[in-house]
């Protein structure tokens, strides 16, 4: 009886470090990351990475910016040195969420996860702003303050590469990952205005360039709307610190 019991044992504890020596060995086909530049810029941009294939794998990216004044403000107010554009800036607020699911393929022989791929990826955004828009009425200066929201929706190609820092962490590089589509969206403003006052505000809403996107815009006795319905652009680049598991 007692040689059974030690024979039981040893064949227990044999299966149990094959079992773990099984599993050191199995290749990582998870990665959780973070994007660690955009922490400076106010963003938690987060990735999940699984390998489906020997060079192909599949992501989700999560971005999430909660509403502030905009990253480096102040550097931005420098370069422009323009008093106009600092005071508009100043009191601007904005914020943003994105989904992004992407499909990899990776090109290096050693197969996910290593080396230079290509990603085709989606983009849904939603960026929400508050903008005390000023505007000049007979030389003096007024303010209509404008909220509201704009919905993105864009696709792209990633290129970038990836390096292993050890046996459970990797660098993830997006070099860069230009992307493009389509916007829908609103900024609405009340305030109670004369026909001058409403005048200059057209007149200072027909002035404005926003890149990228078309607008549209209404202004009457009680305030103001500035439609957005256009396409849509941005750039992804980042630099992440990923682990494997």
């Amino acid at each position: 009886m007692k040689k059974s019991i030690i024979l039981f044992f040893a064949a227990f504890l044999c299966t149990f470090a094959f079992a773990q020596k099984e599993k050191e060995n199995a290749v990582a086909k998870n990665m959780v990351k973070l994007n660690l530049p955009a922490l400076a810029l106010k963003n938690i941009t987060l990735q999940y990475e699984r390998a489906v294939a020997r060079k192909v794998t599949i992501a989700g990216t999560f971005r999430y910016m909660p509403k502030s004044s905009i990253p480096l403000k102040s550097t931005f107010i420098k370069l422009a040195d323009d008093p106009e554009f600092e005071r508009q800036v100043d009191g601007l607020k904005v914020g943003n969420y994105a989904f992004m699911p992407e499909a990899r393929f990776y090109l290096s022989k050693k197969g996910a996860f290593r080396g230079f791929y290509l990603g085709l990826f989606g983009n849904f955004s939603q960026f929400t702003a508050e903008v005390p828009l000023e505007f000049d009425n007979a030389g003096t200066t007024e303010i209509i303050p404008m909220s509201g929201k704009l919905n993105g929706i864009t696709g792209g190609l990633m290129i970038g590469t990836q390096f292993k820092l050890s046996k459970k962490l990797n660098l993830d590089w997006w070099i860069l990952g230009p992307n493009y589509g389509t916007s829908t969206g609103k900024l609405t403003g009340q305030k109670t205005m004369d026909a001058t006052e409403q005048q200059s505000l057209r007149d200072e809403l027909a002035g404005l360039d926003i890149p990228l996107t078309k607008f549209t815009y209404d202004v009457n006795g009680n305030g103001a709307t500035i439609n957005f319905d256009g396409p849509w652009g941005g750039v992804r680049a980042g630099l992440c610190l990923g682990f494997k598991f």
